[in-house]
């Protein structure tokens, strides 16, 4: 009697745990921030220092970027509702990898702005944005909270990890040669890292119940009529403009103002650890409070941090206190950007109302690098600058205050 054949075994294709999944996530978060973020200002210093080309011409070359960003991010979050995480995270790190490359051989502005404005579109795809509508999809848009502020701990690390190194291959190969290592870091490692972890198959079928698997537009358009996307997105545009326009210009500002490369250095690596206690704090001491609770009471922080720096006389302490609290607060309020869209407007399309809502920020946070510097070369100094980023803050606070009221009237009607 013939025996029946037993087909083999199909085997089982490797998915990461959640442990891994994060931690991956995390590491190449670290590698895409530092690498595509922290490191201009450091860059654009030596850049203007070698090539004699102005800083309002540098920072449009990156206003430019983040405009591109902009146009670029609700389309990136519809792909990732459509299961293209992977795709979008892992290939963008390979672009930015080679515009690095690149950049590390520019010889003419028309050169730094074709190769800086493509990396600035490139934030869209690799940065925070993209990385929570992956965890979203993964772990469904209403339970994604623990795993974003997991995530933010390891991104917390970007700027203390990045900056020292940045000004290290500054001194020991020049700005050129530090662009070529943080291109290989792009290419070896965030792509790699992207690619290995987000498994489309893995991905959660949460939090859309009519259409799990891609956006839908009457999920867009029903969080466009709510005052409460409108109110946020105030708040957080207003939040891009002044961390990007401080982030950017801490560095000169701080050379301006007389302190050594060292210092400064050494105030800047503050922020990193200062995100991920403000993230720890959160955690243990306010695990089950509201993104609305939490949101109005950190957002605080950013004006007095910064009328601090304008009115109190500078010291070293002082400047170590600041960047301290603009750390922590700001650490805290990534979690809160993540989380307060499912919690107090929609669990719908995550990604594209996420990317709806960052239009307007990546606008922001293109205009104010090159609006800092326009304002520097008009007065001469950082004072109209920081007087400009406290009313950003201000703008902030009223913005996430009115959110947060009107998303309680709506619950409570």
């Amino acid at each position: 009697m013939e025996q029946a054949e037993i087909p083999a075994p199909t085997p089982r294709r490797w998915r990461p745990s959640r442990t891994v999944f994060i931690s991956a996530l995390g590491v190449g978060q670290i590698c895409s921030w530092g690498s595509l973020y922290y490191a201009f200002p450091l860059i654009a210093e030596q850049i203007e220092r070698d090539m004699g080309w102005s800083r309002t011409s540098l920072y449009g070359a990156a206003t430019a970027g983040l405009l591109l960003a902009a146009v670029a991010s609700f389309p990136i979050g519809r792909a990732i509702d459509g299961g293209r995480g992977r795709l979008i995270m892992a290939g963008g790190s390979v672009l930015a990898g080679l515009l690095l490359l690149a950049w590390s051989q520019v010889g003419d502005l028309i050169g730094l702005y074709a190769i800086v404005g493509l990396l600035g579109a490139l934030q869209a795809a690799t940065l925070y944005e993209p990385a929570f509508a992956v965890v979203a999809r993964r772990f469904g848009a209403g339970e994604a909270r623990p795993a974003i502020t997991a995530l933010t701990l390891w991104g917390g690390f970007a700027s203390t990890v990045f900056i020292p190194l940045i000004q290290l291959l500054i001194d020991t190969t020049g700005w050129r040669g530090t662009l070529a290592v943080l291109g290989v870091i792009n290419l070896a490692l965030c792509a790699g890292l992207y690619w290995a972890v987000i498994d489309p198959r893995a991905e959660a079928a949460r939090g859309d119940e009519a259409a799990p698997r891609q956006t839908k537009p009457t999920h867009v358009r029903d969080a466009l009529k709510s005052p409460v996307f409108w109110t946020l997105a105030l708040a957080f545009t207003a939040h891009a403009a002044a961390f990007t326009a401080f982030t950017f210009h801490l560095y000169p500002l701080l050379l301006e103002r007389g302190f050594s490369t060292g210092a400064i250095v050494a105030a800047m690596a503050l922020i990193g650890p200062a995100q991920v206690g403000g993230r720890i704090a959160i955690t243990m001491l306010a695990a089950k409070a509201s993104m609305r609770r939490i949101g109005s009471f950190v957002v605080l922080g950013f004006p007095i941090g910064f009328a601090a720096l304008i009115f109190l006389p500078p010291s070293f302490v002082l400047i170590m206190a600041v960047t301290v609290l603009y750390g922590a607060a700001n650490g805290i309020l990534t979690i809160v950007r993540g989380a307060a869209v499912p919690e107090m407007l929609t669990r719908n399309s995550y990604g594209a109302v996420m990317g709806a809502m960052n239009i307007p920020a990546t606008i922001a946070r293109a205009l104010a690098p090159v609006g800092a510097a326009t304002l520097w070369s008009m007065s001469g100094s950082y004072d109209l600058v920081l007087i400009g980023i406290l009313l950003g803050a201000f703008v902030l606070a009223a913005g996430f205050w009115s959110a947060a009221m009107l998303s309680r009237r709506s619950e409570m009607s």
